[in-house]
């Protein structure tokens, strides 16, 4: 078995060498390229992209079971021809004089980059960081999470096609179509790969910023929503909602407690159930809590379920057309699981005696997990 082992272990670094070495061919040619023709590059890959939006959305909703088709398609889109659209006029290849501080900006590709992406938002975060690495003249090569490998795989492929056919280098993109922690670690670790761009969860992303080489990693969030007594109470309650049960709260920049100013806290309430929020008893607070963090842990089997399965799967039923569920906090903390991450459409609501209160129970959410990712602020008070 050890000796079977160590032939498959081999055959990993060779097939992983191999796309590194194509990959780093690909970088070289790559970065000689015009300008106007990295345009045409990446507008081909974006377009493609775009094109299969709605499949590729059914398809990983298929394939993870996490979140909601129609959200999916419009993420797609979004890191696309959106990415695409935002930064076309930026200018990535040729240098730039800023007379006035007597510097010259020269681009410089990184080269070979290995883009990690999640379960949960699995094709857009692939969309994204390829169209990003197009414009910016790299290679790239993905390590997509196993439970969404199809339809990466092919989203991968869709992409490299529509790239090599406006004159990209053959290997621009790839992908690792059999994923397996081998594989992934020696690419992290091999001195062919320039820099990492990291999604997923914490052992990942601490694995790539312990891998010898430059990466960028985006784990966990922890996002608190502060709500000011200053703020449009209906319009923070529209945003609240709508970001919650977007794609069923599998983005990690989905809010994960509003802490709210006391003396708006009932319009608030009234404002949140009229966007089909269910503000839950302290009874099926209780319920919640035992079924999303069983043994001190997040359940990932309700992971990107809807509010309605959740309930139902605590054992108590909400209307129809509940979209989030509210769960009333006694406190933020560590040690109480309700004011961690919920990749899921349950809100945490918490109420502070004055903005003070609010900032400094958002900084001890972000202390644990998160640090550095993701808080809003609904006020009209600068």
């Amino acid at each position: 078995m050890d000796v079977e082992k160590a032939s498959d272990s081999k055959l990993n670094d060779h097939r992983a060498g191999q796309m590194l070495d194509l990959a780093g061919w690909a970088a070289s040619e790559y970065g000689k390229f015009r300008r106007q023709d990295v345009l045409r590059i990446a507008e081909a890959a974006a377009k493609a992209g775009a094109a299969k939006a709605e499949q590729y959305a059914e398809w990983a909703q298929r394939e993870t079971c996490f979140g909601v088709v129609k959200h999916k398609a419009i993420k797609n889109h979004l890191c696309s021809t959106g990415i695409f659209d935002c930064y076309k006029d930026e200018d990535f290849v040729n240098h730039r004089i800023d007379e006035a501080k007597k510097i010259v900006e020269i681009p410089k590709p990184a080269g070979v980059v290995f883009a990690l992406t999640p379960s949960t938002n699995p094709v857009a975060t692939l969309y994204f960081k390829v169209i990003l690495c197009l414009m910016t003249r790299n290679a790239v090569v993905i390590g997509a999470h196993p439970a969404a490998i199809e339809s990466c795989t092919d989203a991968a492929r869709t992409l490299a096609k529509a790239a090599e056919d406006a004159g990209a280098p053959k290997g621009v993109i790839q992908i690792v179509s059999e994923p397996n922690l081998d594989i992934i670690n020696y690419i992290m670790a091999s001195p062919k790969t320039d820099v990492i761009l990291a999604t997923g969860g914490t052992a990942m992303v601490r694995a790539a910023y312990s891998s010898g080489n430059p990466a960028l990693g985006v784990g966990p969030g922890n996002a608190p929503a502060y709500v000011d007594v200053s703020a449009d109470v209906n319009r923070a309650a529209k945003c609240l909602a709508d970001s919650k049960a977007f794609d069923n709260s599998i983005l990690c920049t989905n809010e994960s407690v509003a802490i709210v100013h006391k003396d708006i806290a009932e319009p608030l309430k009234k404002a949140l159930r009229k966007q089909g929020c269910h503000i839950c008893s302290l009874e099926e607070r209780g319920k919640v809590e035992d079924a999303l963090f069983p043994l001190n842990r997040f359940n990932v089997g309700l992971l990107g379920r809807t509010a309605r399965e959740i309930a139902e799967a605590c054992g108590f039923k909400v209307p129809h057309n509940t979209r989030v569920l509210i769960t009333p906090l006694e406190r933020i903390g560590d040690d109480y699981p309700l004011s961690r991450e919920k990749l899921c459409p349950v809100l945490g609501y918490y109420e502070v005696p004055d903005w003070r209160s609010g900032l400094t129970n958002s900084r001890s959410m972000l202390r644990r997990s998160g640090g550095g990712h993701s808080a809003a602020v609904h006020a009209n008070d600068p």
